[in-house]
């Protein structure tokens, strides 16, 4: 059996406002057919093994303790101002210095996430020994969603958000959905790297892969995720978009 050292960890990143969502609440705390969002997040996670799990919380942060507080094996690290998805994982490396797994990073607004496919990529990443790997998923409308650039050897190139792309990189349908697998010690060494130099001054995490590549590490992109894995909640169309899903899954 693994010791809690090498066996994979979660982060669950969980600080953002619902602002859009027209609700006061934090947005991982939006119901979803009737459960907080973030309920979905952490069932799946523990469906696929993972029974560390680290919530990165902010904005009302005590609200996202007392919903999670019966949850066995769930730890909380603060991030104290929102700058950025990388900034909520550096509010983690006190935890990841101490670990030596593998580390799972995905969103608490993605209550369509699958324990299967994060059991596959944690799989994937130790069978490769890879230092990064992204879960990436095909739409036939990619618009919105970071693309996955890859070069004339079908090789993961990198993320080009669709605000940068090119007309041609426009055109790729293969996205990132914010679901990832690191190496511990690798991530900690891209999250010392991470540099705020974008219009936003913040820290994004989809930085890290790049960082590990210009550096001759191993990083991919599996397109295993299913379709409505691409499914987050970002305004009250898109709630209502997941629990049709939700309801379509439930039935069949």
């Amino acid at each position: 059996m693994a010791s809690s050292t090498d066996a994979p960890l979660a982060i669950v990143l969980a600080a953002g406002k619902g602002t859009r969502m027209k609700s006061d609440l934090p947005k991982v705390l939006v119901p979803v057919a009737g459960r907080p969002m973030v309920r979905y997040v952490i069932d799946a996670l523990q469906g696929a093994g993972i029974d560390q799990i680290v919530v990165v919380v902010g904005y009302r942060a005590d609200l996202v303790r007392a919903e999670l507080q019966d949850v066995a094996g769930i730890e909380f690290a603060v991030q104290d101002q929102q700058l950025g998805t990388g900034h909520a994982v550096m509010a983690c490396r006190n935890r990841l210095a101490s670990h030596s797994g593998p580390v799972v990073i995905v969103a608490g607004d993605s209550p369509m996430l699958q324990s299967e496919s994060v059991r596959r990529l944690v799989d994937e990443l130790g069978t490769c020994h890879a230092d990064c790997l992204l879960g990436s998923v095909y739409r036939d409308d990619p618009t919105g969603y970071g693309r996955i650039v890859r070069d004339a050897a079908g090789r993961f190139a990198g993320i080009v958000e669709q605000k940068d792309a090119t007309p041609e990189q426009i055109a790729i349908q293969e996205v990132n959905v914010s679901t990832y697998a690191f190496d511990a010690a690798a991530l900690l060494w891209s999250l010392q790297r991470l540099r705020a130099d974008n219009s936003q001054a913040e820290y994004y995490i989809t930085d890290c892969p790049g960082l590990l590549l210009a550096a001759g590490r191993t990083v991919d992109a599996l397109p295993i995720l299913k379709p409505c894995e691409a499914l987050s909640v970002n305004d009250v169309e898109e709630l209502a978009a997941v629990e049709r899903e939700l309801f379509r899954g439930q039935a069949g």
